[in-house]
C-alpha cells in the first residue's frame, strides 16, 4: 500500500486535510478537527504552498500532479472541471456535454459530489443551468465564498 501523508490547515472556510503520496495530491477535504501532521514530503509542501496562495488571492491555477481516482465516466467529469477558468462558472449540462454525454446531468452533478480533491478540482464552479448555487459536499456557504472569492481576485494578474 502507498503512503500517505496528511497536513491539517486552518482557511477561510474551515480546516482543511490535504492528504499527498510521495509524488501525487490524493485529497482535500474540509473536517472539523485537526488531526496530527505527518512527515511532509516534497509535494505536500508545495500543496500547502499553492493553497496558501490561492486564499491569498495570487494564485489562480494550480501545477500539482493529482491522483484521480473513479470510474473512467468520473474521471473524464473530474478531469473536464480542471479546465473551467477561474472565476467562471459553468452548468451541469456544460459538462455533460463537453465529456460527450449531454443526457449525462445528473451523472455529472453525482459525480461532483464525490470529487475528494476540492478546491484543485474546481467543483465549485460547477452552478445549475438558471444559474442557482446547486451541491457542494463542502456545502453551499463554502461554494459560495470560493466563487466570491475569485470574483473578487479574477481581475487581477496571476
Amino acid at each position: 500500500m502507498t503512503q500517505r501523508y496528511y497536513y491539517y490547515c486552518d482557511s477561510p472556510i474551515g480546516i482543511l486535510e490535504i492528504s499527498t503520496t510521495e509524488e501525487e495530491l490524493i485529497s482535500i477535504l474540509y473536517v472539523d478537527e485537526k488531526r496530527e501532521n505527518t512527515e511532509q514530503p516534497k509535494i505536500l509542501k508545495e500543496v500547502i504552498k499553492q493553497i496558501q496562495e490561492y486564499f491569498n488571492g495570487e494564485r489562480k491555477e494550480f501545477n500539482i500532479k493529482i491522483k484521480l481516482k473513479g470510474t473512467e465516466f468520473q474521471e473524464k467529469v473530474w478531469n473536464a472541471l480542471t479546465h473551467i477558468p477561474y472565476g467562471e462558472t459553468v452548468s451541469y449540462k456544460y459538462i455533460a456535454t463537453k465529456i460527450g454525454n449531454e443526457k449525462a446531468v445528473r451523472a455529472v452533478g453525482n459525480t461532483n459530489g464525490r470529487n475528494v480533491i476540492n478546491i484543485v478540482v474546481p467543483c465549485h464552479r460547477v452552478i445549475g443551468a438558471n444559474k442557482s448555487l446547486t451541491g457542494y459536499g463542502g456545502g453551499l456557504d463554502r461554494k459560495l465564498w470560493l466563487l466570491q472569492h475569485e470574483e473578487k481576485f479574477s481581475k487581477t494578474k496571476q
